[in-house]
């Protein structure tokens, strides 16, 4: 079967592998190409279990020539990117088209939900509230520079004019030539970024997701879903749904990142709006020149006037509507104020002439041509809007207290931040419900005050449609909510924004229930809101701060009263998942993810971080971007019409033992052991890595903090490195085994049965253990740690054994992977080539410690970017 269904991909590997080899060998010589096939054939022999092999590999490794170093950690880092590339074209091949395509996702999920007797009328309901809404952040992980990004595009679509039947052997070598040269490009450039990217530099980049994939792929798979609704039950998408929007965290995110400033956010909304202006512009230019028709109806001719082509004339002036507004914004950014002009401010300034061009279409007998590019625009409307995506702000809880502690000090009413949390909430209610200003015109607030309130007048500038939500990192009370949206009322905001708190640590999503009950008490405040709450649930910080057995089930109970403390005060819930790509970061699969929530969980929609390379990976491509929105959607129709069981009681007992016991065992290593920290810095490269150039952010929230303040995405990184993957599974394994001891085994393998949120821990357990390797880790650590902590290694390493065994144990088989061979599969065929990149790293870390040498640290620059592709995630 496998062998069946994956010869292309294999095919394509081996030919970029062929082409990359010729390159190499005409860069730099047959024998270091020679030297190149050494080091894959022992990597490959070591990994069958030839001990002397891997001793070879090593000695090999640690005795290259200073000069070889960087290619040879090139040779294997781009191969694994070539290989990587072919893999991720080989899901939407045409080979797998049949099993893995967006249209028989849609079509499989309709056809699931017509068998458990669901009517047409409540698929319909169902389709027409979906609501998926995707965010796209700019943290550190993307480590491909965007010049890579789109080269690897090309070698995409040369890959896909390679399937097609009846190509002239002229064509085929054409395409071949077309790969070479990219693949000559990718060897002669420069693998990284020279200098940090700007908060505007990581703003362009989403904005290019948007214009390179996904202003293709909304309309398309609107199309997709349409079509598969119309064939279950027979009905059509209404024109104005928007199943599908985006938001960005770029250039508004400024939590520990001193670099996005209030003239940052500004400057990107009218980028924003400049990149959207220039897509309709090109679209419009588009239709004028291929609505030529004469036919029309009443209405459009009233707009047209006298015009012989009235579709074009209509067009036409919108057409210069949107150059206007490109001037406009051009001439913002440059610091000049523009004249008054006819411009594009608001979506029905779009709508307008584009749903009456439609509607005339209709009218006039010509649906097909009304019902393809013409409809293809009216989806972006709704979906893209004149703002291309809404933008989030987000900054931490301790910066709005600090306004209001200068604030009440200057106004005489002592220090806010001594207060107790009843008096500061008895303050900003009070100040809320006051007309009168709070803030002196005359008040002249520090630097870091003042930044805080300038962001807020630039917020109380934009209209409604530019803005997502105001998140609040570290909140802990209900006071930090009503701050925000006392300074957001102070800077004269107008838009009802939705203000979300953003609960992160264990205790936090403990807290979490309490804080919105508090708020929710509130008649006033209920009202306020337009009985709307956003919360924001925090994966990522959760998992780092307690474990990922003890994060998860606390984000599920967290969301389960959340839900149930809005339904009983009539208020509508959006829960906002701040997940990251990997599993220590809240990662998973798409359907298990989301199918494992808490029943009721996505009845409000979907809101959903897209974090760093995974913005790449599942939307970076058009036909990979329509796959994940159906696989998406799938997801939510599924898990709201037949929603996921209720966990029995037995299966919260086991849950909350589960949890309690693998947190006190994270613990114990993290935080109770003495030499912990020490043996994290020998053992991986997070020192080295704040020298990559990834992010505009600060790696660390405190540059004189150790783990607390370390930011989640780098202590995942870090650990992927070394192969040991150790906040992935550290705890859960441990937590497992002692309920198995204590009689409980059967219980949860029935939870395991049936409990998707159970199944999907178990699930990723085991993902994360395939990719995990004590013998490259004990390697790290007897290249790199003292001798007096590598005891540390040694324990973490055994216990990893143990909790393999433990999941073996419950799945019953044999080896990890059983039920997914071809993943199985997939990273033992990448081990080969990481391996090697790993055995390199530890020496070429060894070596940079001990001197500072720019080749050394090139390379290891590329090593660290080569295991990161090989492991197919950063952060």
């Amino acid at each position: 079967m496998i062998e069946n269904t994956h010869t292309s991909l294999r095919a394509n590997v081996n030919l970029l592998g062929r082409i990359l080899g010729d390159i190499i060998r005409e860069a730099e010589g047959e024998a270091f190409l020679d030297q190149i096939e050494r080091i894959r054939s022992l990597s490959k022999s070591s990994r069958s279990g030839i001990d002397q092999d891997h001793t070879r590999l090593e000695d090999m490794l640690r005795n290259l020539d200073p000069d070889q170093l960087v290619p040879v950690a090139r040779s294997f880092s781009q191969f694994l990117n070539l290989a990587n590339i072919a893999d991720q074209h080989h899901g939407i091949s045409r080979e797998m088209e049949s099993e893995n395509s967006a249209a028989r996702t849609l079509d499989s999920a309709f056809s699931h939900l017509a068998a458990q007797q669901l009517s047409p009328a409540a698929i319909n309901a169902a389709v027409e509230s979906l609501r998926i809404e995707l965010v796209l952040t700019a943290h550190p992980t993307e480590i491909t520079r965007r010049t890579l990004i789109h080269k690897y595009g090309e070698i995409d679509a040369c890959l896909g004019q390679l399937e097609l039947g009846g190509l002239t052997q002229h064509e085929r070598d054409e395409i071949h030539a077309r790969l070479r040269e990219l693949i000559t490009q990718i060897w002669y450039g420069y693998d990284f970024r020279t200098e940090r990217p700007t908060p505007v530099d990581e703003a362009k980049w989403g904005f290019a997701v948007v214009e390179n994939s996904l202003w293709q792929a909304v309309p398309d798979f609107i199309r997709l879903l349409d079509d598969s609704l119309f064939e279950a039950t027979g009905a059509r998408l209404p024109l104005i749904a928007a199943p599908v929007t985006f938001v960005s965290w770029m250039g508004g995110d400024r939590d520990g990142n001193p670099n996005v400033t209030a003239r940052v956010t500004e400057e990107v909304l009218l980028l924003s709006r400049w990149q959207s202006a220039d897509l309709f512009l090109k679209g419009v230019i588009r239709l004028v020149d291929e609505l030529s028709m004469t036919a029309c109806n009443d209405r459009l001719r009233q707009m047209a006037g006298s015009a012989h082509e009235p579709y074009r004339a209509v067009l036409k002036t919108l057409r210069q509507r949107l150059k206007n507004t490109l001037f406009d914004i051009e001439e913002r950014l440059e610091g000049r104020w523009p004249p008054a002009a006819d411009i594009v401010s608001d979506e029905e300034h779009l709508w307008q002439p584009l749903h009456a061009c439609y509607q005339s279409l209709l009218d006039c007998g010509m649906e097909t041509i009304a019902n393809r590019s013409l409809l293809d625009m009216l989806r972006r409307v709704r979906c893209f809007g004149v703002h291309l995506v809404r933008h989030d702000i987000r900054q931490e809880s301790g910066r709005h207290k600090q306004v209001l502690a200068e604030l009440t000090a200057y106004l005489g009413l002592g220090n806010y931040e001594d207060w107790d949390e009843d008096r500061k909430q008895s303050f900003l209610r009070s100040e809320l419900k006051n007309r009168r200003p709070l803030i002196p015109p005359d008040w002249q607030a520090s630097d870091e005050v003042q930044e805080v309130l300038d962001t807020c007048e630039v917020i109380a500038r934009q209209p409604a449609a530019a803005l997502g939500s105001y998140v609040i990192s570290m909140a802990r009370q209900p006071s930090d909510v009503l701050a925000v949206e006392l300074l957001l009322k102070e800077a004269g905001c107008r838009q009802s924004l939705p203000v979300a708190p953003l609960f992160e640590t264990l205790d936090d999503l403990d807290r979490a229930p309490s804080v919105v009950e508090n708020l929710l008490d509130d008649d006033w405040y209920r009202d306020f809101i337009r009985q709307r709450l956003m919360v924001m649930i925090g994966y990522s910080d959760s998992a780092k701060d307690a474990g990922v057995m003890a994060a998860a089930w606390a984000q599920y109970r967290a969301q389960e009263s959340l839900l149930g403390i809005c339904r009983d005060a009539g208020v509508d819930l959006t829960l906002f998942h701040g997940r990251g790509g990997t599993i220590g970061r809240g990662g998973a699969p798409a359907h298990a993810a989301l199918f494992s929530q808490p029943p009721g969980s996505l009845k409000g929609g979907l809101r959903v971080t897209e974090q760093g390379e995974t913005i790449r990976a599942k939307l970076g491509l058009s036909a990979i971007a329509i796959r994940t929105l159906a696989h998406y959607s799938s997801a939510i129709l599924q898990a709201n019409l037949l929603e996921p069981p209720e966990p029995r009681d037995e299966w919260r007992d086991v849950m909350d033992r589960l949890s309690e016991s693998s947190c006190r065992s994270y613990r114990a290593v993290v935080r109770g052991e003495e030499h912990f920290v020490d043996y994290f810095r020998y053992a991986t490269p997070e020192q080295e890595l704040t020298k990559l150039p990834l992010g505009s952010r600060p790696s660390r929230r405190k540059t004189d903090g150790g783990i607390a303040s370390l930011r989640a995405i780098p202590w995942i990184f870090a650990w992927s490195q070394n192969r040991l993957m150790l906040p992935a599974w550290l705890g859960a394994g441990a937590a497992l085994q002692e309920m198995i001891d204590a009689g409980q085994g059967d219980l949860i393998k029935s939870m395991a049965a049936e409990w998707p949120f159970f199944a999907t821990r178990l699930s990723m357990l085991e993902m994360v253990f395939a990719k995990t390797d004590t013998g490259l880790s004990a390697y790290y650590d007897s290249r790199l740690v003292p001798e007096n902590l590598r005891f540390i290694g040694d324990r973490l390493r055994s216990q990893l054994q143990r909790d393999i065994a433990t999941v073996l144990e419950l799945t019953g088989a044999e080896q990890l992977l059983a039920t997914q061979p071809w993943t199985r599969e997939s990273i033992e065929l990448r081990d080969i080539y990481v391996d090697p990149l790993n055995v390199l790293q530890a020496e070429l870390l060894r070596s940079n410690r001990k001197q500072q040498d720019s080749r050394v640290e090139q390379a290891l620059l590329v090593s660290i970017a080569g295991v990161a592709a090989g492991m197919r995630n950063t952060g």
